[in-house]
């Protein structure tokens, strides 16, 4: 069967190639999973050679005659006496290969081993690939999804930063509600912020392979975003809080119960990424820690679940407790209008930011990609954007208050210019 085959990472760099243009067109890291693939194997394969050197016979004796363990780049061949032979089957990796019951074949020769009959690139059929035209086409499509993302978490950021301004600036506005806003909103910014911060980490280096990178900035910077993210969901989960508090407890202080929304809301996700961080550490500790087909991501996505399903809940309650609270005739209408304000608000954002996360976190992270990324980016950069709007801009008691205040300036302004006036002209 010829010669000896020593195995370059030829085929390995062919099927690589063959995989490169699906690899940019989902460009998701799901792929990554396939180049994690082959290095799992390879370092199993290598584990496997190296007990073997260790117990190899001793100097002086007979060695039996035989191929030894070899790697060749895509698949372990395990050692064989001569004159046997070895099949292995395709690599096993979902929408990658298609399911095949062909299997390649290697004979150990005098020589060492043969050539894999047949070869991988005929024996292995990858999945339908797009086009060249097609893959271009889908390069422009993530192009124009980071512009749009971008100018979403831009556009988010600055107004949730006048927000907080706003709320900040006037004294009127100082009280628990918009204390509880101003921790939402900046649950919003950190996320913003670790958004790009992530970019910048992961991709702003064309040539470094962010599948295969692992250095300490990468994974902080995940592991960042990861506590933005769950804040944000707490902080919500949060509002929900004070809200069913408020129709409960109408008569009660809800200056006491500030502290345990502060816990909640930044406490429990910086717990829940400590615990991500020193499981990764220990257990699964390779790549940048963004593989979401980890089992253990489940110690992220199951405390976020838990938030939406107790905002779910609230949602519910409130809903019920609401209905009552607006029929009865006890209640003033200044109450009323009170609950109606921050009912409106709170009532739109527990599903508006609940349902996405629900639906595609029964799924596998590889289906409905573009729809994912076209929630979770494009739309979900706006969602900073939307609770300014409606927690702070449409808020009827802020507008009051700017209107006010901006009416107190004017007048200011025009006693000066008529105090200015008076005085050159008695002069």
């Amino acid at each position: 069967m010829g010669g000896p085959w020593q195995p370059p990472a030829a085929c390995a760099l062919l099927v690589l190639l063959l995989m490169l243009p699906m690899l940019r067109v989902r460009a998701t890291h799901p792929d990554c999973s396939i180049v994690l693939y082959f290095q799992e194997q390879e370092a199993e394969c290598l584990e496997i050679i190296r007990s073997e050197s260790q117990m190899s016979a001793p100097p002086g004796s007979p060695r039996q005659q035989g191929c030894l363990t070899e790697w060749d780049g895509v698949s372990c061949w395990s050692a064989v006496p001569v004159g046997q032979s070895r099949a292995v089957a395709c690599p096993n990796i979902l929408h990658v290969f298609k399911k095949s019951k062909a299997l390649i074949r290697r004979n150990c020769t005098e020589s060492g081993w043969s050539f894999p009959s047949p070869p991988y690139y005929n024996a292995c059929e990858l999945e339908a690939v797009g086009s060249y035209n097609d893959t271009e086409a889908k390069k422009g499509y993530f192009v124009t999804m980071k512009v749009l993302y971008t100018c979403g978490y831009s556009t988010s950021l600055a107004a949730l930063f006048l927000a907080i301004g706003i709320f900040s600036c006037f004294r009127k506005l100082h009280c628990t509600r918009n204390s509880i806003h101003i921790h939402f909103f900046t649950s919003f910014i950190l996320r913003g912020a670790a958004v790009f911060i992530k970019d910048a980490v992961l991709f702003s280096d064309e040539s470094v392979d962010h599948c295969t990178m692992s250095t300490v900035n990468c994974k902080a910077a995940i592991a960042f975003f990861q506590y933005s993210v769950l804040a944000n969901f707490y902080w919500l989960l949060v509002e929900g809080m004070y809200l069913q508090t408020l129709l409960l407890l109408t008569f009660t202080s809800d200056k006491r119960y500030i502290w345990w929304y502060i816990l909640i809301g930044w406490g429990v996700p910086m717990l829940a990424v400590c615990v991500w961080v020193v499981t990764r550490l220990q257990y699964d500790n390779h790549g940048c820690w963004d593989d979401y087909t980890s089992l253990y991501w489940w110690v992220i996505k199951a405390p976020i679940l838990l938030a939406i399903f107790v905002n779910f809940l609230i949602f519910l309650n409130v809903t019920r407790m609401l209905a009552q609270k607006i029929r009865s005739p006890d209640i003033s209408k200044n109450y009323k209008q009170q609950y109606m304000r921050l009912t409106k608000s709170t009532l739109l954002l527990i599903p508006l930011f609940g349902v996405h996360y629900v639906v595609f976190a029964l799924f596998p992270e590889h289906i409905g990609v573009d729809a994912r990324l076209y929630f979770e980016l494009v739309l979900g950069s706006y969602q900073g954007f939307l609770v300014a709007l409606l927690y702070c801009f449409l808020n009827g008691e802020v507008q009051a208050e700017i209107k006010r205040n901006w009416g107190k300036w004017q007048s200011s302004m025009e006693s000066n210019v008529f105090n200015l006036v008076t005085q050159d002209f008695t002069a």
